[in-house]
């Protein structure tokens, strides 16, 4: 249960990403990953002040890390320039759902059973609702300028392959002893942060932020881009990754219906069904099995 309030918060903080993008949407979109995952890593620099040791984690940790972070970010923007949005994060929140049915895969003790195939496929089909229910909410965008979106969709898999590979590895290591301390996800932000702002510089113009994009900006990188990626690792630490995969539908609900508040769109009969598959998919994934 515990585990379950860890992810639960981390999915709300998730939520957020959207409506806070749309308010930052002048600000190229490497630059903004770049500056947010900074962010983000300054709430770990206390811990590796007072003990640099938690930074000193293994290399195959460290590439899992800034391999995950920088190359979700990475893969999904690109995406994003090749293909409709929609279908990209349609796409991109398969993650959830490979999460669950890999799971045996990285942790043999984890066996699937039929109640966790039923409860993934019930969230992925409320996740495509919300996103495609959703849709309107997205203002014109210079990022949908290409036609290729055989490749876009590739990128787009791959990016929530990263995501769910990287939480399957960290429950993995967990069970082994292998794993590396919170504090260390802040070395994984600081090194993906630098990426992301190196292919800013060589890829996207420069731009003049202001003092609201900067105040954003540390809120977006303190809490979806920081805090989440706490949470999310306490949660895999202590719970059960199938569970998690499953109540992790809920990101994109929660994503969409804020986007619809800040754009003051009424709430459309989609995402009631959506709520609907979403939440009976979590009660069904996350209840005590024999």
């Amino acid at each position: 249960m515990q585990a379950n309030f860890y992810a639960l918060a981390a999915i709300a903080l998730w939520s957020t990403l959207a409506a806070t993008s749309l308010l930052l949407a002048s600000v190229p979109p490497f630059l903004l990953t770049g500056i947010a995952l900074v962010a983000g890593s300054l709430l770990s620099w206390p811990a590796a002040i007072k003990n640099p040791g938690v930074w000193r984690v293994a290399w195959p940790t460290l590439w899992l890390g800034v391999a995950t972070l920088f190359g979700f970010h990475f893969f999904l923007f690109l995406a994003l320039r090749m293909a409709p949005s929609v279908e990209v994060n349609l796409v991109n929140y398969v993650w959830p759902l490979l999460i669950v049915v890999l799971s045996p895969l990285y942790l043999p003790g984890d066996n699937l059973r039929a109640v966790h195939v039923l409860a993934a496929a019930l969230g992925f089909a409320g996740a495509a609702l919300a996103i495609v229910g959703g849709s309107g909410t997205e203002s014109s965008s210079t990022l949908s300028s290409f036609s290729h979106p055989a490749w876009a969709y590739a990128l787009a898999l791959a990016s929530g392959f990263l995501w769910a590979n990287y939480s399957l590895q960290t429950k993995r290591l967990a069970l082994t002893g292998r794993s590396f301390p919170a504090a260390a996800i802040g070395l994984f932000g600081l090194v993906s942060g630098l990426l992301s702002l190196l292919c800013h510089w060589l890829l996207e113009p420069s731009v003049n932020l202001g003092l609201r994009e900067g105040w954003l900006l540390l809120a977006m990188g303190l809490g979806p881009l920081g805090s989440a990626f706490l949470l999310w690792d306490k949660a895999l630490k202590l719970g059960d990754p199938r569970q998690i995969g499953i109540l992790s539908y809920i990101t994109p609900l929660g994503s969409t219906v804020l986007l619809m508040a800040a754009t003051q769109r009424a709430l459309s009969w989609h995402i009631a069904l959506a709520a609907s598959l979403i939440v009976g998919a979590a009660i069904l994934g996350t209840r005590r099995q024999s």
